[in-house]
């Protein structure tokens, strides 16, 4: 299986991340104070130059108050299946 950092599934991943935190109202900056991390932490995944294991995924999300499974659904149909 190939590395997915620099597919277009992954860039799709780190957009919807994105959409999701302005969604949630929240700065990189409060996003990163939520999971007692520096900013650079965000900014890094969200520009698709770290990748997020999916305990990290779940973390994430629930500090942005969304929810995982609709989460996934619209990464499911907004990018190629994996191959």
């Amino acid at each position: 299986m190939r590395k997915t950092i620099h597919s277009p599934a992954h860039q799709t991943f780190c957009s919807l991340l994105r959409e999701e935190r302005q969604k949630a109202g929240l700065s990189q900056t409060m996003l990163a104070e939520k999971l007692n991390k520096p900013q650079s932490f965000v900014a890094k995944i969200e520009m698709g130059e770290r990748r997020v294991d999916l305990l990290e995924f779940l973390t994430i999300i629930n500090a942005m108050g969304a929810d995982p499974v609709r989460f996934i659904h619209k990464l499911r149909s907004r990018s190629e299946p994996l191959t």
